[in-house]
């Protein structure tokens, strides 16, 4: 029986950061999905399945961290690496407490990310193992 392939599910406002980041992923056998704004997430779970967020913290409208409360609020727990350009250690420390699997400021090396998804497809939601840099 095939293996299910893990879906990276990436927020992010800027369009060139969510197609280099969906042809890495597929590169190396994840399924990415792409999502403009933490309310085109939300509009689309419902016939979501399993996976991780890639996170953009600062997004227009909703932002990161708002989404991931409202996901854990609503029981939808998916594990969330967080990325930013623009590095505040309070949202550190809120994305740290929410259980977000790592907190990655941009630009990071590649295999950061990479291990923060492999993490996350091994421990499942909220593991509580937040990185709080670039690896």
């Amino acid at each position: 029986m095939p293996q299910e392939v893990f879906t990276v599910y990436i927020v992010d406002d800027d369009a060139s950061i969510r197609g280099a980041l969906k042809r890495l992923l597929k590169s190396v056998g994840y399924h990415a999905e792409t999502y403009e704004s933490a309310e085109a997430f939300l509009d689309s779970i419902s016939m979501q399945r399993g996976g991780c967020l890639v996170l953009d913290i600062r997004l227009p409208g909703m932002t990161g961290l708002d989404l991931q409360e409202k996901l854990l609020l609503s029981g939808r727990v998916y594990p969330v690496i967080f990325m930013t350009a623009h590095d505040n250690p309070e949202w550190q420390e809120r994305a740290i407490k929410a259980g977000a699997i790592a907190y990655l400021k941009k630009p990071f090396p590649e295999q950061a990310l990479l291990y923060a998804i492999q993490v996350a497809s091994l421990d499942g939601p909220a593991s509580g193992r937040a990185n709080n840099s670039n690896l």
